[in-house]
């Protein structure tokens, strides 16, 4: 079989180059800034005087301890957040929200998130207090079976808050989605549409959540603007995770990961004890060093994760090929969805390695091109 190409367009691979800069540029000032601030309040001696004020029996003064320091670093990160979140992706043609609606799924996912980091402060600040031996462990634990819960709700709970999901109306392109799933020996509860289109120019489709929950999401974008052989061949991408029982591999990493952040967490709190002279590893003054060893063990871990992401994604894309036996329909797919994107085509090593958790689109249509080559 012989492949044709489409040429991307030079100009908008420059846009996506800058975009990507600017956002990685971004990231980094929001990290030194966050950085910063949890430095002074644990080797400045802020966050001791601060527990002064926060006299209450634990897990509620590290709950309190929570919320004043989100809400804090949210005062302070507002003008990132709005350039970063409004503003750039409006210039660079990726967004078309307004203002209100934008600040309202911002204070949406605000309260979800202060609600959900809540609960883990609350529940981990327990453990601390009540089994310090070995509350990492029971941490661990727990924080991988509400990881797992938030998976299956995502389609039902978390994703209608943002999107209107309503049933596929296209018959036919929904029989041929769901043929495709029994192909791949997955059980969906139904294809759902979601209308991107207003909020984003962006593409994306999704099999989301687990059970008697999981089904196929797509974007209203992709629809409008993808033939329906490279919907399937989309879709068949996202069904090759499930066939490779890829979300049990990410859980069980995600659990490993959350072990050993833990543990190392509790290693760094005991050490800090007498140097910072905390009242012990459940004191609410040492709450920042906390959060400080957890995302400095999460950036360090980062590239590894992306490596093995990165190979889940191939994998898929080589059954999502196998699948549809449509190599061709499978690069024009991904030669629309990196331009529609915005995504660079081929980006350098470094930040492939330290950034992207996805194949690079010049890897994608390689591995197309193998296919070709092995079945011809």
């Amino acid at each position: 079989m012989q492949l044709s190409e489409p040429s991307l367009d030079i100009e908008r691979q420059e846009l996506a180059k800058q975009y990507a800069r600017l956002m990685r540029r971004l990231s980094f000032v929001e990290l030194v800034v966050v950085g910063a601030l949890l430095l002074v309040l644990v080797f400045g001696g802020v966050s001791a005087r601060l527990s002064h004020f926060l006299a209450f029996p634990q897990p509620w003064a590290a709950a309190l301890y929570f919320v004043v320091l989100v809400v804090g670093l949210g005062i302070i990160m507002m003008p990132l957040n709005y350039y970063q979140g409004f503003i750039l992706p409006r210039r660079y043609g990726l967004s078309n929200q307004q203002f209100g609606s934008w600040l309202a799924d911002r204070a949406k996912a605000s309260a979800l998130g202060i609600l959900l980091g809540l609960g883990v402060v609350i529940i981990v600040y327990w453990l601390l207090y009540r089994l310090p031996g070995a509350w990492w462990l029971w941490a661990a634990v727990l924080l991988s079976l509400l990881s797992l819960l938030l998976t299956r709700l995502t389609p039902t709970l978390l994703l209608p808050l943002f999107f209107e999901l309503k049933p596929l109306e296209d018959v036919e392109l929904k029989q041929r989605l769901t043929n495709l799933a029994k192909q791949a020996r997955t059980q969906i509860c139904g294809v759902f549409t979601m209308d991107l289109s207003s909020k984003s120019t962006t593409a994306n489709a999704m099999l989301a959540g687990l059970g008697n929950t999981r089904r196929i999401i797509i974007g209203d974008t992709l629809l409008q603007q993808y033939a329906p052989e490279e919907i399937e061949v989309v879709l068949a991408h996202e069904l090759g995770h499930h066939l490779h029982r890829d979300i049990p591999k990410l859980i069980a990493v995600q659990a490993v990961i959350f072990l050993l952040a833990f543990y190392l967490s509790d290693v760094v709190l005991k050490a800090s004890l007498t140097p910072l002279a905390f009242q012990g590893i459940a004191d609410v003054a040492a709450f920042p060093l906390l959060v400080l060893s957890l995302a400095i063990f999460g950036l360090a871990i980062t590239p590894l994760v992306n490596t093995y992401s990165r190979y889940l994604e191939a994998s898929a894309d080589k059954t999502a090929v196998e699948l549809t036996a449509n190599p061709q329909a499978f690069i024009t797919a991904m030669a629309k969805l990196t331009e529609q994107n915005l995504a660079v085509a081929q980006p350098s090593r470094w930040v492939e390695v330290l950034f992207c958790d996805h194949p690079s689109y010049t890897k994608r249509v390689n591995l197309a091109r193998r296919y070709c080559q092995e079945t011809s």
